[in-house]
């Protein structure tokens, strides 16, 4: 932890629109209700809420109670009415160089076509849509189109493979699976089709695959089961006119999965009202978003920060969004500068790892390029280490942009801790709560630690944004979440933290068996079943070593079937295997063949103790070892 503060220039305080954080605060915590009512009436409704936040039973909180909306209505619906409909929406660029862009009522045209072709093929509210697709404008519009017609979707990243892929298919129960023949990384075309095939054979629900024309590939198309979307864009079903469904506040708006210490991916479920009023007031707030911003979120929308801060809270914010499909550095490393400088981006939000990535090509690429449109700095998906945060700080930011650093969750929907423009910096911290939550680091009895102490990272209070429950799994839900401490009725992010004496939190990471590799979780439970799906291996543990690059890399111990001896081309062989399972990002740094794992009596594998052997640190208590 670091005591010395940067600073926000003269410039930006008098540009910010919040100017005091802490009066703000104070009054967003002492009348909650009221502060996000306040926020709420930012936005359009069909009709108005009788309450705005049901308490009844926790933890089951409801938000908006009464409300009727959908949050595209707010995304694009009302931006029709004004001069925003001829803004742009989204700028597209495929790493190939080609570019797309959308206004809204350009983008509104697409969402209908897309809403009326998912309606012709049996679609109906309350559905869960599964989409995996490459990076493109088509993802953006299946998202909303879903939406629109009051169907949840599911997306499911495009670097994960088919195992990964088959199981939220078959969670979900989804009839219609969107897809793409492909995309493209480094040059290279990637084959989605082929793994969406694969995994539909494993998925018996699925009626309908509407297919996006991206690559050109050639691809396996099954008759009366497959349908290129182009095709059916062409044919009057798709009409350019479609009406928004009038939804509850808490009805379904999607389903995101992610990874648990448990094999099995967890559903999480957000629903149109509170998730609407939480992102877009985190983006509009912590970003101080202006009329003409040009805002550029790199991530990709598989993940809860696409959904939250790509997708939906810009546009509810009315920005133009920035969308690139390919990698930071091809086929140099100053793809992406040159892209800020193109488009005159204001507002640049990537994780640390990407940050690292670059960093890596050293100050001379990002040199060549006007990056003075940049007004601000955003970073997410895992704490930021200091150095890297000074190199974004000085180099892409020539000392004039904030960084916005957040934490969050995929179940949080939105920021719950991150500094606006005008807080003073620590580099590594994500500063103060963002308003109206109060967060704690306490001790397993739920009491707050001394000061600078490392305890475990809690939320005090319900917040508009956060996931409703765990699909089909209520029970999962309030144990996993809530169980800790039900008395005091705190939700458990299941990270380490510690807070300072200036009240800046500082996220360590987290403390389950989930691995955060480039900002993306991963549970080392699907990386040891993904391992001991093939043939040569019975037994297999996952952990995570710090990784200069990645923040976190995967390493994993295997235990042969018997009579095998393990040698660098079957590591090569089960690297490879890990990775058609469940896609490159969760591909092992390394495989050690061992004899036996260290597990405790009642048979749990103790990955701490593989952590502590690899960093040569001390083992803690081995007494429930079995020896």
């Amino acid at each position: 932890m670091t005591d010395k503060f940067y600073y926000p220039s003269d410039e930006v305080v008098t540009q910010a629109s919040i100017k005091d954080y802490d009066s703000l605060y104070q009054r967003s915590i002492c009348d909650r209700e009221g502060f996000w009512a306040e926020q709420a009436n930012e936005l359009g409704w069909y009709q108005p809420w009788t309450q705005v936040l049901d308490d009844s039973k926790p933890p089951f909180y409801k938000w908006f109670v009464g409300a009727k909306c959908n949050i595209v209505h707010n995304a694009i619906d009302r931006h029709l009415k004004s001069a925003t409909r001829n803004k742009l929406a989204i700028i597209w660029e495929s790493e190939r160089g080609a570019v797309r862009t959308f206004s809204y009522h350009a983008l509104n045209r697409e969402v209908c076509q897309f809403a009326n072709v998912l309606k012709s093929m049996g679609v109906r509210k309350g559905d869960i849509v599964t989409l995996y697709m490459p990076q493109i404008p088509e993802l953006v519009f299946a998202m909303l189109a879903c939406a629109k017609i009051g169907a949840a979707h599911s997306v499911v990243y495009g670097g994960f493979s088919t195992e990964a892929l088959a199981a939220r298919i078959e969670d979900a129960n989804s009839r219609v699976l969107v897809t793409a023949d492909g995309g493209f990384r480094r040059g290279k075309p990637t084959d989605l089709k082929t793994i969406a095939n694969e995994a539909m054979q494993r998925s018996p629900t699925i009626e309908v695959c509407i297919c996006v024309r991206n690559n050109g590939m050639d691809v396996v198309m099954e008759s009366e089961r497959d349908f290129w979307y182009h095709d059916l864009q062409a044919l009057p079903i798709a009409s350019p006119k479609c009406d928004t469904e009038m939804m509850d506040s808490e009805d379904m708006l999607f389903i995101l999965y992610t990874s648990g210490t448990t094999g099995k991916p967890k559903g999480l479920i957000h629903t149109h009202g509170g998730y609407s009023v939480y992102t877009s007031t985190t983006h509009r707030m912590a970003f101080d978003i202006k009329p003409d911003d040009r805002w550029w979120c790199a991530a990709d929308p598989g993940w809860i920060t696409g959904h939250s801060y790509m997708v939906y809270g810009p546009l509810i914010n009315a920005a133009t969004l920035v969308m690139y499909e390919g990698a930071p550095n091809y086929p140099y490393p100053n793809r992406w500068w040159q892209m800020v400088e193109k488009y005159g981006v204001n507002i640049l939000y990537t994780s640390p790892t990407a940050i690292r990535g670059l960093m890596r090509y050293g100050d001379r690429w990002p040199s060549r390029h006007d990056l003075t449109s940049l007004r601000l700095l955003g970073s997410v998906g895992e704490p930021i280490n200091p150095e890297a945060w000074r190199w974004f700080y000085e180099v892409i930011g020539g000392s004039r942009c904030p960084i916005i650093d957040t934490w969050w969750q995929t179940e949080t929907g939105g920021f719950m801790i991150c500094p606006l423009p005008i807080t003073p910096l620590k580099p590594g911290s994500a500063t103060k709560p963002f308003f109206g939550n109060e967060v704690g680091v306490v001790d397993d009895a739920g009491n707050e630690v001394p000061v600078g102490e490392e305890g475990k990272l809690v939320i005090k209070n319900p917040w508009p944004g956060m996931a409703r429950t765990i699909f089909k799994d209520d029970a999962r839900y309030a144990e996993l979440y809530w169980g800790d401490y039900q008395s005091k009725g705190y939700y458990k992010a299941g990270d380490s933290a510690k807070i300072d004496s200036d009240g800046y939190i500082w996220v360590i990471g987290r403390m389950d068996e989930v691995l955060k590799v480039s900002g993306y979780r991963l549970g080392t439970a699907e990386i040891e079943s993904a391992l001991v799906s093939h043939r040569a291996v019975s037994e297999a543990a996952a952990i995570g070593l710090p990784h200069e690059v990645k923040g976190n890399g995967i390493h994993t111990y295997v235990i042969l079937t018997t009579g095998l001896v393990g040698d660098k081309a079957l590591e090569s062989e089960l690297k490879e295997h890990v990775a058609h399972e469940l896609g490159r990002i969760a591909t092992p740094e390394t495989v050690h063949f061992v004899d036996s794992l260290p597990k405790t009596r009642s048979g749990k594998i103790m990955r701490r103790v593989l952590r502590a052997r690899a960093l040569g640190l001390p083992e803690g208590d081995l007494s429930t070892l079995e020896e």
